[in-house]
């Protein structure tokens, strides 16, 4: 984002930029600073929205915002749930884009349309000067409503033309090239919609493989996130008897416990929402979920820890020793 603001300096705006909790002294401060300063543009976190949503925190009722225009979602998916609370509980008329991207593009591949409609849950088009695309396993397009990898087909303006002593370029051709020839693959499982928008359901290395169906970790977030007994969650892929089977870890709200009650509540949500196929195998409870410096879930860690590998770059880590409550699970050995 430090690139976005540069930028949105060099076109004229003021920024406005707030160090601390969103949710200290309470839920409205970042509401009754968007007022109070006019903001026009709001940039702000799928998870940010649904804490709102869960704590029961309405803006529209504590504020007005007339000049607010645009609320800008990014850093994982957003829930169509989401799209609902910002129409209903924010504002009617404000332009909703989710939006996703990359430091390492300076921009974004999908974004927001200011004169097209909004379609809850959906990513509304490939950004200016940028040849996304959805392929299968061999490069191929695929058809809106099937889902495969996010690639760029051509070259962009903001393409980075190297890594840091990476004098041959073997560093950036392995995180971008390798995997389809001549494509940037970015790394997220996607598909288009008949809307000519984009789903995300979540990073390519993160997609469950049980039974051999791909399911991508956002599919099951979107189910969840909505229960208002689990603050947050996280799920990956065990392997289990030469095959993988679905572990959802998830942080209750406080004076809550995981019985088999809420459990099923759990299973039968995300059986009507997704299909069986999502049902986790195993639903375990935890203090705390570990995430990334910049707020993102770490999947790939917890998959390291409850597979006894070696978690690399804890220092990237907001909360590392998180990861200790993921280890020598006794409930992951049966």
């Amino acid at each position: 984002m430090w690139n976005w603001l540069v930028s949105a300096l060099a076109s004229g705006a003021a920024l406005v930029l707030f160090d601390g909790s969103p949710f200290h002294p309470d839920e409205g401060v970042l509401w009754r600073m968007a007022e109070s300063l006019g903001v026009t543009h709001f940039g702000t976190s799928p998870k940010y929205l649904a804490s709102l949503e869960k704590a029961g925190f309405h803006p529209a009722q504590e504020v007005a915002l007339p000049a607010l225009r645009m609320l800008l979602s990014t850093g994982s998916p957003l829930p169509a749930s989401s799209f609902h609370f910002v129409y209903e509980s924010i504002k009617r008329d404000v332009h909703l884009a989710s939006i996703s991207g990359g430091t390492d593009l300076l921009g974004c591949f999908i974004i927001g349309d200011p004169l097209a409609p909004v379609y809850a849950g959906e990513l509304q088009c490939a950004a200016l000067g940028m040849a996304v695309d959805v392929v299968d396993a061999d490069g191929q397009s695929l058809p809106p409503g099937e889902k495969g990898e996010l690639v760029c087909r051509q070259s962009f303006p903001s393409v980075p033309l190297g890594f840091w002593n990476d004098t041959d370029g073997t560093r950036l051709h392995r995180a971008y090239f390798a995997h389809y020839p001549g494509l940037w693959h970015h790394g997220d499982y996607a598909e288009r919609t008949v809307h000519g928008g984009y789903l995300i359901h979540g990073r390519s290395d993160a997609v469950l493989n049980p039974g051999g169906v791909r399911i991508g970790t956002a599919e099951i977030y979107r189910v969840v996130d909505t229960l208002p007994e689990i603050l947050e969650s996280v799920c990956v892929g065990q392997r289990w008897q030469d095959d993988v089977r679905v572990v959802l870890f998830v942080k209750l709200r406080p004076g809550l416990a995981l019985n088999d009650s809420l459990q099923a509540t759990i299973r039968q949500s995300i059986r009507e929402q997704t299909s069986p196929r999502h049902v986790p195998s195993k639903i375990l409870a935890v203090n705390d979920i570990p995430r990334t410096l910049s707020g993102k879930i770490v999947e790939l860690a917890v998959s390291d820890v409850i597979h006894g590998r070696v978690v690399a770059r804890t220092d990237a880590l907001a909360n590392p020793a998180a990861l200790e409550e993921f280890r020598n699970r006794p409930e992951l050995a049966s």
